[in-house]
Formats: C-alpha cells, sequence, structure tokens
C-alpha cells in the first residue's frame, strides 16, 4: 500500500466515497471542493494506492429472506498455522458467513452468519460447522436487533 500523506482532500474523497460509493464524480468534486478533473485523478490514485478496496451495494437481508442473523465463537482444536488456514479457506466456501475474523483470547474465530430461518442456521452449525475437523467449541449468539451500523472506518477531515 502507497503511505503517502493524505491531506485534507484526500480524507474528504474518502469520507464521501465511504457514505455513498455511487456518488458521481461531479458531485464528489462538489463536496471535496475541487473541479471534476483532479478530483477523478485523486479518487483513482486512492484506489491504485490500496485506501479504496471496492465498492457495492448494501442489501436487505430479511427482505431478500434471511430473517436470522447469528455470531458464532469458533474454538479450534489446534492452532497449528496449517490447521489455521485450512480452516479460514473452509469458511470461505461457506455463503452462510458473511465475515470471519482471526481473534486472540479464548476463541479462535468470530463468524457472522446469516440464515433464512432458526432451523437453516441451527442446520449450519450442526451439520456443516461443528462436522469440520479441528473445530472442538462452538458457541451461537442471535441477533436480536441491530442499533448500529457503520461499516468502514471514523474518518475525519478538517475545511
Amino acid at each position: 500500500m502507497d503511505t503517502r500523506k493524505l491531506d485534507a482532500i484526500d480524507m474528504r474523497i474518502l469520507a464521501e466515497l465511504q457514505a455513498d460509493g455511487r456518488i458521481t464524480n461531479v458531485e464528489l468534486s462538489r463536496r471535496a471542493k475541487i473541479t471534476a478533473p483532479p478530483c477523478l485523478r485523486r479518487m483513482r490514485a486512492l484506489e491504485k494506492a490500496g485506501y479504496v478496496e471496492g465498492y457495492h451495494a448494501e442489501l436487505n437481508a430479511k427482505a431478500l429472506g434471511f430473517q436470522v442473523q447469528g455470531f458464532v465463537f469458533v474454538g479450534l482444536a489446534s492452532q497449528k498455522d496449517a490447521d489455521l488456514k485450512h480452516f479460514e479457506e473452509r469458511v470461505r466456501s461457506w455463503p452462510e458467513v458473511r465475515e470471519c475474523h482471526m481473534l486472540s483470547g479464548e476463541v479462535d474465530f468470530l463468524l457472522k452468519c446469516v440464515a433464512t430461518d432458526l432451523s437453516a442456521f441451527q442446520s449450519f452449525i450442526t451439520d456443516t460447522l461443528t462436522a469440520e475437523k479441528n473445530v472442538a467449541s462452538v458457541k451461537s449468539s442471535l441477533v436480536i436487533h441491530a442499533s448500529k451500523h457503520a461499516p468502514g472506518v471514523p474518518i475525519e477531515f478538517t475545511d
């Protein structure tokens, strides 16, 4: 990743892109208080430098039939590097798992999962996750409701 110093304009561009990845370059340049051509150059430079990793649409899970969201805490029997990598590889193949984080402490991995219903969530845990070799413990918590969802990172910039 490019480690160049980001100025206030770069930070404003990043904040605006994070808030709305579909923003037009004209609107982005207006908000960044620069003209469109240099704004586009800066945006492309920020992408090339690795500050912007991609763009995506945020979908309504419930509208698409995913009524259950849960967090699953996974402990492995072995934490050898090869075993950790194998588990991460397996997790990438499970569509129910939307996020996977390796943790330090008592639990090895935290998985954010979705399912169409409670039965499907239970089936995923019992038939897929706990059946995986090297999985020693699984604990899950269902989401009742989310009170905050702020993707990305907090970006501050000066005017």
